[in-house]
């Protein structure tokens, strides 16, 4: 039976039709499957491999299966999805996979390509087809050669978080299985480093790591031909979660909690799993915990377990869980960070069946259940764990005291006692407090600012959790107040564990008011200290409590009068300058003003104030007795409420006032009133519209002509004494130069002057016109610019001092511009001024357009015909020159020189009228003397008129104007060819020109 077989499969590679033309497809399709399931025949006969006897034959027929791919129209999906499977079984049959043949990887990369073709047409089904072909080929080339696309781990997933189509699961599970298989070889990698080639062990070898994982996670290379060094031994990998012949070490990869990549990975396909179906699902997860197993990456099992619940864990795995989670809180090798991060995950555990309640805090701590105080033994605090460590750990060990129904005792003996043997290791509520004791004594022996705010913060916690146990509360304020009697500078920490105690839910409410009823004992007690109260440090921290203890209307604060009295008419104080002394004197004296029981205290409090500020042993200082004696009048002449409504806190600050203390109240009285004034009058309103704008001023009529500060300013540099040189000998690069050295030395060159009135906007008619501010009278005007680009240094301020409607003519503003390169540009403008009525407005100006012309300056050098003739000429020969090597190349390194010509057609009388009318101040005039040797123009025309224009910070404009029989023409030389268009646009327009009518051209060298 084999042997037909064999002859069959012969006579079918010679000719398929002369075999099938035997039989009908029905018969031959039965005659094959009944064959197949015959276990007597052989499984060498029933392999394809017989279709491809021998690995050419093998890649020879795959590569004809894609070109007939290729070839194939896209309509015929059927037949190219059945050619993609084909392909692959020809080359997984062929073992030409695993030799990494040319045929195999242009097959993979074109499945990647299909893989990656997302857009398809509305009917859809053809692509979507061929993409589950492409994926589900892929998965079975990765599961037959592991490792192929370890390189592509980046796209796949890229392509799986875009994916919005029913593929998303096809794509969810190739790169599950490719993720797999690149870690379980990453894993072997390692071990196999660390044992020196050895076999797999279970550590991470030196040459693997994080570092190794994140660039695999971010690989997008080419196809990994080169994932395995004996790629011809490729086989399936096995399970990690059951090796083979039940024994064996899992493949580990050391990476660290702080692979962040992997973790955003995994928590990502978690997510996303449930779109899932039940049998993919299960196949990812299997993926997933294979490659938690190898990474040793405990957050992503956390994070398994509160999604899946008991589904996934059973209650003997929480409870290993949970036991493996108290060890790696406790490991010697772990860092401070990590083991904090295994502590936050203790108490954010994700249990199968929280109980929640007890145990569940503000913040969302609870301790799971499986916890007892026999297994949290290990994790109670110690001194010689660091600072956050050790608050953790209190914060934790004090959770479980609060779980076993510690604060219930009635007894406090007994619970002691009881709570000793508890945990099998002297845990409990007195352990915890004897630990506070012990970061007590640190703090009294002088420990450093982080020792104290370690204590601080661990009381905290302790009173968040046992402010109830009056006993160990008790003694806890009697030990404070000790320690600041000792140490006085800790008063801001102590307060702030006051404040921060009576704000907070859990804690007692009297425990704050308690402390701080004992903190006044202990200052009035202690007294005022001998010698210059000035130096004492102590009494600012004394002041500063009593300030605090004023703010509680339960406690009496007669005793703190009476400390007041005391300082004030002490000797050293009439006498004393300190400023910060007197303040805080005064901080205490403010807070009584508001006190609920003012009325008991307004003798005894009148009589400090009154001493302060006006008795013959008054404070030193003005300001001190300034304020005294305004809180002197306030309390002889308002009632408590008023007083109560203009000096209590205000805001957020006004909401948190405890019992007996008063809330702001809006008061009436004339203070009140000429305080709200004084907030409108400090505020800046803005104006609804445009009030005021600049107008440009003509040439004509500006107040200074514009080539006269030039040439003055030149006169007055330094460098210009020197003329340019005029004669006969003189060269063209020594005119240049000592051109060029002028422009370099005078300041003013740089800068352009522009000329405006500030005059009002006139408004639109308004039939009902509305009651509002005027501004017929504007002060103190303050006007503000800013460049619309980047052509344009910064521009100061201009302030104009008054502005009056009636009064003409209105004032001139001068604008400085300091151009970088001299375009066209717009500037914002806003103003600044005070109305008639006192009131400071803020408005904006309309736009400011700076035009091109507006930029032109004459030549800024002193006013000699011949110098400037000289320049024109040498500047005109530099720029029209036909090699651009030539002229100045160290002055001009990097030449942007360009010429053009501008036609127009007019007649020699209004060329001769556009000329004066434009170009004026800019005209090079001949010298007589040097006609002959510049005379350029041809018999029968006009004169030639030159112009040359310097445009900030350093470009020139050269313009030869002469008439001519058809057209006048305009040739023009720049240093600068991006001016051009500038340029040409305002011939247009000064010449009333279109651009299509306009006969130009240009050429630039």
């Amino acid at each position: 039976m084999a042997a037909s077989w064999v002859q069959r499969v012969a006579s079918f590679l010679r000719s398929p039709s002369r075999l099938l033309s035997g039989t009908t497809a029905e018969g031959l399709l039965g005659e094959l499957l009944r064959e197949l399931r015959d276990d007597r025949l052989p499984y060498d006969v029933k392999y394809p491999s017989l279709l491809c006897p021998s690995a050419c034959a093998g890649e020879e027929t795959s590569l004809e299966l894609m070109s007939v791919f290729s070839h194939c129209p896209p309509k015929h999906t059927e037949f190219r999805c059945q050619l993609l499977v084909a392909i692959a079984t020809v080359l997984v049959g062929a073992s030409r996979l695993r030799a990494r043949s040319h045929a195999s990887r242009d097959f993979v990369e074109l499945l990647l390509q299909l893989a990656q073709d997302t857009y398809y047409d509305p009917q859809a089904d053809a692509a979507l087809s061929i993409r589950a072909t492409a994926c589900e080929c892929l998965r079975e080339l990765e599961a037959c050669c592991p490792g192929l696309l370890s390189q592509h781990l980046e796209l796949l997933n890229t392509l799986r978080q875009q994916e919005n189509s029913r593929h998303h699961q096809a794509l969810s599970g190739l790169y599950t299985m490719a993720l797999r298989n690149a870690v379980h070889l990453l894993a072997q990698q390692a071990a196999a480093a660390s044992t020196g080639g050895g076999g797999g062990g279970g550590g991470a070898g030196a040459g693997a790591g994080a570092e190794s994982l994140k660039a695999l996670l971010a690989g997008n290379a080419v196809v990994a031909w080169e994932a395995e060094p004996d790629s011809s031994a490729a086989e399936p990998l096995p399970s990690v979660l059951v090796p083979v012949g039940g024994v064996g070490v899992v493949p580990t990869l050391q990476t660290g909690p702080e692979c962040k990549e992997l973790r955003s990975i995994l928590s990502s396909l978690l997510e996303e799993s449930y779109l899932l179906t039940p049998l993919a699902q299960a196949a990812l997860l299997h993926g997933l915990i294979e490659v938690v197993a190898m990474v040793c990456l405990f957050h992503c099992t956390l994070l398994m377990k509160a999604a899946f619940t008991d589904s996934l864990f059973s209650g003997e795995d929480e409870a290993f869980v949970l036991k493996r989670l108290v060890a790696l809180c406790q490991h010697p090798r772990l860092s401070a960070s990590d083991k904090l991060f295994y502590t936050a995950c203790l108490l954010h555990f994700p249990e199968n069946r929280p109980i929640g309640g007890g145990g569940e805090e503000e913040d969302g701590e609870a301790l799971p259940v499986l916890l007892t105080p026999k297994l949290a033994a290990a994790l109670l605090p110690t001194a010689f764990n660091d600072t956050a460590s050790m608050l953790a750990r209190f914060n934790l060990a004090s959770l479980v005291y609060l779980e076993e129904g510690g604060e219930e005792e009635e007894e406090e003996e007994e619970e002691e006692e009881s709570v000793r043997g508890r945990g099998g290791g002297g845990g409990g509520l007195a352990y915890l407090y004897d630990h506070l004791g012990l970061l007590l004594r640190a703090v009294e022996r002088g420990g450093g600012r982080e020792c104290a705010v370690t204590f601080f913060r661990a009381c905290f916690l302790f009173l968040r959790h046992f402010s109830r146990a009056e006993r160990y509360a008790a003694d806890l304020r009697r030990r404070l107040c000790a320690l600041y009697l000792s140490h006085a500078r800790l008063a801001p920490h102590i307060l702030n564990l006051a404040d921060r105690a009576q704000g907070h839910g859990a804690v007692e409410p009297r425990w704050a008011v308690e402390l701080l009823r004992s903190l006044q004992g202990v200052v009035v007690t202690a007294g005022v200290p001998q010698g210059s109260i000035s130096r004492s440090p102590d009494l600012h921290w004394h002041l500063r409590v009593l300030a605090r203890v004023a703010e509680e209307g339960e406690i009496n604060q007669a005793s703190t009068l009476d400390f007041l009295f005391t300082v004030t008419t002490t000797a050293s104080f009439s006498v004393s300058e300190d400023w910060r002394l007197g303040s805080d004197t005064l901080a205490v004296c403010r807070r009584l003003l508001v006190h609920p029981g003012l009325d008991a205290l307004l003798c005894p409090l009148a009589d400090v104030l009154q001493h302060m500020a006006t008795s013959d042993r008054h404070h030193g200082d003005t300001d001190v007795r300034d304020h005294a004696r305004l809180y002197y009048t306030l309390l002889t002449t308002l009632s408590r409420e008023k007083l109560s409504g203009m000096l209590a806190p205000s805001g957020s600050e006004g909401d948190n006032n405890k019992e007996g203390r008063q809330d702001k109240k809006r008061s009436m009285s004339s203070i009140m009133v000429e305080s709200q004034r004084l907030a409108s009058t400090l505020t800046i309103h803005h104006a609804p519209v445009p009030i005021f704008q600049l107008v440009p001023l003509e040439r004509g009529s500006q107040p200074c002509i514009m080539d006269e500060p030039i040439a003055t300013e030149c006169e007055d540099d330094p460098s210009a004494g020197s003329t340019v040189p005029v004669g006969p000998d003189t060269g063209q690069d020594d005119v240049l130069s000592s051109y060029r050295s002028q422009l370099r030395g005078s300041s003013s060159a740089s800068q352009v002057a522009l000329h405006y009135e500030l005059s009002y906007v006139d408004p639109a008619p308004d039939p009902n016109p509305a009651p509002g501010p005027t501004f017929d009278q504007l002060f103190s005007i303050r006007l503000h610019f800013e460049p619309t680009d980047g052509h344009y240094g910064d521009l100061p301020d201009v302030c104009v001092p008054c502005l009056f409607r009636e009064r003409t003519p209105p004032p001139s503003v001068m604008l400085t511009l300091r151009p970088r390169a001299p375009y066209p540009t717009t500037l914002c403008c806003s103003a600044v001024f005070t109305s008639q009525d006192e009131l400071t407005w803020h408005a904006a100006l309309p736009d400011m357009c700076v035009a091109f012309h507006q930029l032109f300056k004459p030549l800024p050098i002193p006013s000699s015909s011949s110098s400037k003739l000289r320049v024109f000429e040498a500047l005109w020969e530099e720029f029209c020159a036909e090699e651009i090597g030539d002229g100045d190349e160290a002055e001009n390194p990097t030449p942007d020189r360009a010429s053009s010509l501008f036609c127009w057609q007019v007649g020699e009388a209004a060329l001769e009228g556009l000329v004066e009318e434009h170009f004026a101040p800019y005209r090079v005039s001949k010298d007589p003397q040097d006609e002959d040797e510049v005379e350029e123009e041809e018999e029968g025309e006009g004169e030639t008129h030159r112009v040359l224009i310097f445009l900030p910070p350093h470009y020139h404009v050269l313009l030869k104007i002469c008439p001519g029989e058809d057209a006048a023409r305009f040739n023009m030389a720049t240093d600068n060819w991006r001016l051009l268009p500038h340029i040409n646009s305002f011939l247009l327009s000064i010449t009333g020109t279109d651009s299509e009518q306009s006969n130009n051209s240009a050429t630039t060298r």
